[in-house]
């Protein structure tokens, strides 16, 4: 009997630490267990998107195209599935790599042919000028952006220089260089820009190009405000840039007495004025 009051003690505290530790482990297990990965099916679409960038006016290649999965509920309008199907469509705006390429961003099918004519606007035409780093804003002006065209030339009145904007939120279809042979007769490279214009604007381009020297400014995209302005001569620019002098305040009538002697000393008379 003594033998067993020595024992259970140690069986029970035996028995308590043992359930604790079991208790203990199955709770670290609990907090430390991985989470329950949650298996959610969606159907996904492959559709054709760009596989590196491309401008506008490029005809499509295998090469260029890729399909990428899309989620049914973030399909594009217009989109297509079928690489194919897109060889040898023209891109009328410019993509980047791993954009959609849907139909509203490609030239009508009847349209075989890249470059500048498949994205003319009905109505317009591609004309090219020549300029420079310092007409071309040092490389800042890029395919679709919007500038103003300035011109400096002698005015056939005064006949003096006169600069005046021409042309206004004009579209620039292409930016390149070309190779022309210099006073020297050697090859030399030349800042081509083409620009989107109606034919009125067309006749005035080509007559300030040849007759005068060009400026472009580049106008914000967002910014189609027409604006009308009066020229800018020498004279005028350098009148605005003076200080126009003061008025000078002057006083009233300044009063003078005369003093009128008439026959002897006696007959004076003072006359004011």
């Amino acid at each position: 009997m003594k033998k067993w009051k020595t024992i259970l003690p140690v069986v029970l505290s035996l028995a308590i630490a043992a359930s604790g530790s079991l208790f203990l482990y199955r709770y670290i297990k609990e907090k430390t267990a991985p989470p329950q990965v949650i298996k959610v099916q969606s159907n996904a679409v492959p559709i054709a998107v760009a596989a590196v960038d491309l401008a506008w006016g490029t005809k499509l290649t295998a090469g260029m195209m890729k399909t990428a999965p899309f989620f049914q509920e973030s399909l594009p309008e217009g989109f297509s599935t079928d690489i194919a199907a897109l060889k040898d469509r023209v891109l009328i705006v410019p993509l980047k790599r791993g954009e959609p390429i849907v139909e509203h961003r490609l030239a009508p099918l009847d349209i075989k042919t890249g470059g500048v004519s498949a994205i003319l606007t009905p109505g317009k035409r591609a004309i090219a000028v020549k300029g420079d780093k310092v007409i071309g804003i040092s490389g800042f002006i890029n395919p679709g952006n919007r500038v103003d065209v300035l011109v400096t030339m002698k005015d056939p009145r005064s006949k003096i220089d006169k600069t005046k904007t021409v042309l206004g939120n004009v579209l620039v279809l292409a930016t390149g260089t070309q190779f022309v042979k210099n006073e020297k007769g050697e090859p030399a490279p030349v800042d081509v820009y083409t620009l989107e214009v109606t034919p009125d604007e067309g006749e005035k381009l080509a007559l300030a190009a040849s007759e005068g020297k060009l400026q472009f400014a580049l106008r914000n995209l967002i910014d189609s405000e027409k604006v009308l302005t009066q020229g800018a001569t020498v004279a005028k620019t350098l009148a605005s840039l003076t200080a126009k002098p003061k008025p000078v305040k002057r006083g009233g009538p300044v009063k003078v007495t005369v003093e009128v002697i008439r026959g002897s000393t006696t007959q004076r008379t003072r006359v004011k004025y």
